[in-house]
């Protein structure tokens, strides 16, 4: 973005929050990070997602708002409590932050939302448009993405985020350590489709969506999404280890709990929306993708 602006997000201490926090900085932004705790410095706000409070005077005049916050929904085995507070945590704090972007009249609010939205789709490819699905996550999005309306007449955006694919976490992360031991290999049958991007090209969807008149739904995925045996076999050649060894749908059932649903599932999802507005990723392939990002 070439207009110097300032930028208020929540969950900055997140996977995609501190990689943001850092682009935005290097691009010149001024970035203020919304914390649950007391402020430390000038670039820090407090709020409360349980009790709705956002610290509204150090943010008047913000340029844009993004409301990353969430627990992880792959974090803990999905007990009743733990469900609870994968809604509550999303529900309650974009809540809060969508009625604080209604009073602040930012040029923009985004906010968290994620291919969840579209249930299980099978070998169905699903766009933006697509209805909501049946099952716990896309219950979960539902929710959390009418929350998000509480923003009235600020332009938002809806980022159904994918598989979001870097080796320091997420489940690339976890993955890493089982291949680099040939312990890796397809989870379930592989069939599953799954659709990721790149943390890197993941940055640079947010920062177009800042800068162009998009709003609602946007998927924020690559535009070529695979099988979890094509990308598990894509792993392992960038890795140069064998993909020998496949997770039993059983077994990740047992390991997972509700969250296997999520490994086993299949959402074969396209970006419509961004790949009509003319944006490009750098890494649109996953045999590309990985190789980057497992280079010793």
């Amino acid at each position: 973005m070439s207009v110097h602006q300032r930028i208020a997000i929540t969950g900055a201490s997140g996977l995609i929050g501190t990689a943001l926090v850092g682009h935005l900085k290097a691009e010149g932004h001024t970035v203020q990070r919304l914390v649950r705790r007391a402020p430390v410095g000038s670039d820090e706000v407090q709020w409360d997602p349980q009790s709705g409070f956002v610290d509204l005077e150090p943010l008047r005049g913000v340029d844009a708002i993004i409301h990353l916050a969430g627990v992880g929904v792959g974090d803990k085995r999905w007990s009743k409590k733990y469900k609870s507070e994968i809604l509550n945590s999303r529900l309650l704090g974009t809540t809060a932050i969508a009625k604080a972007v209604a009073e602040l009249k930012p040029q923009v609010f985004i906010s968290a939302s994620a291919i969840g939205w579209y249930g299980e789709s099978g070998n169905r490819a699903v766009i933006e448009s697509d209805r909501v699905g049946d099952d716990f996550l896309a219950a979960v999005c539902r929710e959390w993405e009418a929350a998000a309306d509480l923003a009235g007449d600020v332009r938002t955006v809806k980022i159904r985020t994918g598989l979001v694919l870097d080796p320091t976490g997420g489940a690339l992360g976890r993955m890493v350590p089982l291949f680099r031991l040939g312990l890796g290999g397809k989870l379930g049958n592989g069939k599953q489709w799954w659709s990721w991007i790149t943390l890197h090209d993941h940055i640079r969807a947010i920062e177009f969506l800042l800068e162009n008149k998009i709003s609602g739904p946007v998927n924020l995925t690559s535009p070529n999404p695979v099988t979890n045996q094509q990308f598990t076999a894509a792993l392992a050649r960038a890795m140069h280890r064998p993909a020998l060894f496949p997770a039993p749908a059983i077994a990740l059932k047992i390991a997972l709990g509700g969250f296997s649903s999520e490994i086993l599932g299949s959402k074969r999802v396209i970006p419509q929306v961004l790949q009509e507005a003319g944006f490009t990723w750098d890494y649109p392939h996953i045999s590309e993708a990985l190789s980057q990002l497992v280079k010793d």
